[in-house]
This record gives C-alpha cells, structure tokens and sequence, in this order.
C-alpha cells in the first residue's frame, strides 16, 4: 500500500517547483509508460488502476507497482480523464557539454515556451537521429506534464541540455560545427549546402532568436521558401521541414 503521504509528494509533481526539488517526474497512459520502462531512465514506481496494472506488469519487471482506486489516480494525474496509468520517474544528471561529433546535427532551441512544441521538437529531433539538444535556460521544462506527454516518449532516447547559448555556440563553432540560424529573412535552405557536423539554432515561437543568440557567433541564416499565403509556420513545423532537407543533403549519392 502506498500511504496519504507519498501520494501527496506525488501529486506534487504536477509543480515545476517540486519536481526540480525532488528530481522526479509524472509520466502518464500506456504508450510513454511503456517508453519509459523500456528506457535507460530511473523508474521509482508506476500507479495504476486495476486495469492499467494488468498491463504495465509485463513491463514493470523491478518496479513497484501500486493499485489505487480511479479516483485517486485523477488526483495525482494530470489528465482531464483517462488516469489508468501514473509512473514517477527519476531526472537523469545534466549532461555536460559534448561538441557536435563528425557528421552529427545538434539542435538548439532559443526561448521555446509552449509545451506541446518543446515535445513536438524532442519527437522530431528523435525521427530524425538528432541525439542531442541544446536548449536556453529560459526554455520550457522537458518534465513539464504537457511536455513529457507531447514528446510520445522521444524524451527517452534524445539528450536534453540546458545552457546559456551565447555561450554554448562559439564553443561548438571552434569545435567545428557549422552554425545555422533558422530566421525569415535567411537564404532559402535549398540554395544553402549543408555543412557537417551542424547545429541548427530555432527561436521562440512569438519572437524568434534573441538577440543575445544571434550576436553569438557567425552563422549562416536559413529559412523555408514559402509558395503560399500563410503567415508563418510554428516553431515545431519549421523544425521538421529544415530537418528534411539537413537529412536530404547528408544522404550519400546513389
């Protein structure tokens, strides 16, 4: 059984605050528990109604799980309905600064705010074999509930770091990564050849690069070309097209 007490810690993993102070995170339904269990990240225990316990103990091999009725679950959850499934996880450390290995593709994201696209930008980075991303330290929190469910469980397998990238950047250029900034009024990304290693560097949503970022290091600014009439693309879908034509260019020559 699980006492009143630990369920209050848990249920305070719903706060930034708590989580940082405890170094733990929820994460919910089947499909990112499953994630979660089959990855290298710490799992203290897994919550569950009795449905859900059927069937995350295929999974959950060494890891406590605890039956608790519906109710209680929607208290510790996060989901408007659906709390079947409850696992607190343990932030790993923060990695320490890597250069961009040979032929490798970073990313790194400026002031990103929203939830649901810092997910969407960890589940492109992972389609596309980025395994790292850089992100400012005024970026949303990875562990944020939205975030961690957003990112289907690519936040498992894509290193996260949190950085001052004015700083971060140079570093990476004097290691040899050639530096792209994502921006309207760069060189349309088919004119541009694709330089290896690379770290492309998108900007929040509503303001786009800071100028701290942009007078980091030299860059080379890119954008994608538009046919249309829409006004802008958001931060995530930006994302996936620059990454297309980085993946594009890296492939070899048949």
């Amino acid at each position: 059984m699980i006492s009143q007490a630990e369920l209050k810690r848990v249920r305070a993993l719903q706060q930034k605050k708590f989580r940082a102070e405890n170094k733990r995170f929820l994460v919910q339904g089947r499909k990112v528990v499953e994630e979660l269990l089959g990855s290298t990240f710490q799992t203290e225990m897994v919550l569950a109604t009795q449905e859900g316990a059927a069937f995350v103990r295929a999974f959950a091999k060494k890891v406590p799980v605890h039956v608790l009725p519906e109710h209680e679950l929607d208290r510790v959850g996060t989901f408007e309905k659906g709390n079947e499934l409850v696992a607190i996880a343990v932030m790993p450390d923060q990695p320490k600064f890597r250069a961009p290995s040979a032929n490798e593709l970073v990313l790194a994201l400026d002031g990103i705010a929203d939830p649901r696209n810092m997910g969407g930008l960890l589940r492109i980075a992972d389609w596309f074999g980025v395994k790292q991303v850089i992100c400012s330290q005024d970026c949303m929190e990875v562990y944020n509930p939205k975030c961690v469910q957003s990112t289907m469980g690519s936040l498992f397998r894509v290193q996260v770091r949190y950085a001052r990238l004015y700083d971060e950047l140079p570093h990476c250029a004097a290691a040899g990564a050639s530096l792209y900034f994502a921006d309207m009024g760069g060189a349309p990304i088919f004119d541009v050849e694709l330089k290896r290693p690379a770290v492309l560097v998108l900007g929040s949503e509503s303001h786009g690069l800071s100028e701290a970022v942009r007078g980091a290091a030299e860059a080379t600014v890119i954008s994608i070309p538009r046919a249309g009439a829409a006004e802008s693309l958001n931060v995530a879908m930006a994302a996936a097209a620059l990454c297309t034509e980085f993946s594009r260019q890296a492939r070899p020559l048949r």
